[in-house]
């Protein structure tokens, strides 16, 4: 849909007939949503152009200032503003600029969220948090963090400039000459500058969402708060760019970061393709809004992904076409995979991808959750790496007895009026499936599964050593837990490759 058209909306009023699809449904927007796409409609008059009352001068970090200009100078050493006076530069590059219809002459909300002193940012925009995160195992805390910690000043060009060499500097850099002269910037490097380039320009910085860019073993992911401007396909297709914020787009141009031309998804694209890694995708996501692009740092065919996968089917892979090992691959590497990031991958229409995801399911080689084009799939068989055929037994496989404090967990219970089997105990000491009576009490359940959990389970592994339905432990029983259950991936709730344990008791 045309942007200058939002919100489309039932009856007279937008705030009270405005509603907005997702994977669930349709829900109705909040006034902040729709406030959102009333801004984005006005193209004319961008919102980071806004002139800011009580504001001055005195609001901005200098030393961000001189810091840019000396970048300025370096991207475009011929310039005619390099001479100019600071304040004369600073209404250049639309920092401050004069409003033609009132007279009203001021700093921009651009000018503030670019070289703004983080406390004055923050008086306008209370929820403006820039974060960085190094995680190395999702399960445990980040490595390495940059944020609103009060030791710099928090702005955009402050954020951009400390996380762009950190992010460049996890790439390969290859020998390459010019002339005489080595050149490190890489197409991978160029990509990832304009991912945070457009991390920063795009997002709406009205949301009450934060800016976060996160670095994994394997991926880079940048998450903006707001929505798309154009489709996915538009995006995909490249050339054709909508900016939210025009005047930060022309600060970060005038630093070689950014293009008016609908290039940067080009680049970010060709980049990762010229280091034959897995093609960058981009999804929305809401309640909040977010946009978040994910850039894996691995090959689709990886020799260990589909030694994994030959471990895991057999002869089955023999059999495979090419889109349907790219599937598995991608759902291996992934963990998760759905119907909308395949079309990214495989040329393929949606209808055709979803006939052969359903005939993958039906052969045993996917596994599906979910519903609709919210529907997600992961391999079959494989839950954080433990074989369906070992999920009944989690055993000390160097002594071939299970870990004491799951063996005798029925021993420890008040088994009173639980109507348990007498032979439970010695059935599981033996590494055997317990065969548990068809009812007992919720309060029992409960026990039983934080007494199992007191190393990592995943869903499987309590719904076979309890003897129930994986369905009915998922999606009934764990959710009912959160209280005495920690999640593995607390922020991915459905992960495939959730894992639960018991929370630990503070000392």
């Amino acid at each position: 849909m045309n942007i200058n058209l939002r919100p489309v909306f039932c009856g007279l009023d937008p705030y009270t007939g405005t509603y907005r699809r997702d994977l669930d449904g349709d829900y109705h927007c909040s006034r902040e949503e729709i406030n959102s796409m009333y801004a984005d409609a006005n193209l004319a008059s961008p919102v980071d152009g806004r002139i800011l009352k009580n504001y001055s001068k005195e609001d901005l970090d200098g030393e961000s200032i001189k810091q840019y200009r000396r970048l300025f100078e370096s991207a475009n050493p011929d310039h005619v503003w390099i001479s100019l006076p600071e304040d004369e530069f600073l209404e250049k590059i639309n920092v401050f600029r004069t409003d033609r219809k009132t007279g009203e002459k001021g700093l921009t909300y651009a000018g503030l969220l670019m070289f703004g002193t983080y406390s004055a940012i923050m008086d306008e925009n209370p929820n403006f948090f820039p974060d960085y995160q190094e995680i190395e195992n999702p399960k445990d805390r980040w490595i390495n963090r940059i944020y609103p910690d009060g030791n710099w000043e928090s702005n955009l060009f402050q954020f951009y400039r400390r996380i762009l060499p950190i992010l460049q500097g996890f790439l390969p850099k290859p020998f390459r000459l010019e002339g005489n002269q080595r050149i490190n910037d890489t197409p991978a490097h160029v990509a990832v500058r304009e991912a945070l380039t457009n991390l920063c320009i795009h997002a709406d910085h009205t949301e009450n969402a934060t800016l976060n860019v996160y670095k994994y073993p394997n991926k880079i992911v940048f998450s903006n708060p707001g929505t798309m401007l154009i489709s996915p396909a538009q995006y995909y297709k490249g050339g054709e760019s909508i900016c939210r914020n025009k005047y930060l787009q022309t600060m970060f141009m005038f630093l070689g970061s950014s293009e008016k031309a609908g290039s940067g998804t080009d680049k970010i694209l060709h980049g990762w393709e010229k280091q034959n890694w897995k093609k960058p995708y981009i999804m929305e996501r809401n309640r909040p809004n977010k946009v978040v692009l994910t850039m894996p740092l691995e090959s689709l065919m990886d020799g260990h992904v589909i030694e994994a996968l030959n471990l895991q089917f057999g002869k089955k892979m023999e059999g495979l076409s090419r889109q349907q090992l790219t599937v598995l691959a991608l759902a291996y590497s992934e963990e998760e995979i759905t119907n909308e990031r395949l079309q990214h991958v495989l040329d393929m229409h949606r209808a055709d991808i979803t006939t052969m995801l359903s005939d993958m399911c039906a052969q045993q080689l996917l596994e599906s959750y979910g519903y609709g084009r919210g529907t997600k799939y992961h391999v079959y068989g494989i839950n954080i790496g433990v074989p369906r055929s070992n999920m009944a037994l989690n055993m000390d496989t160097s002594e071939g007895n299970m870990d004491s404090s799951s063996a005798n967990m029925a021993l420890n219970m008040d088994t009173s009026g639980a109507n348990m089997d007498s032979s439970l105990a010695n059935m599981e000491s033996k590494g055997e499936k317990r065969a548990l009576p068809k009812k007992y009490s919720k309060e029992l359940l409960r026990e039983l599964i934080v007494a199992f959990c007191k190393e990592w389970r995943t869903a499987d592994e309590i719904a076979t050593q309890i003897s129930r339905d994986t369905k009915y432990i998922k999606n009934f029983v764990l959710p009912q837990m959160a209280d005495v259950l920690e999640k593995m991936y607390e922020n991915i709730p459905h992960h495939p490759r959730q894992k639960y344990r018991a929370r630990q008791k503070e000392e």
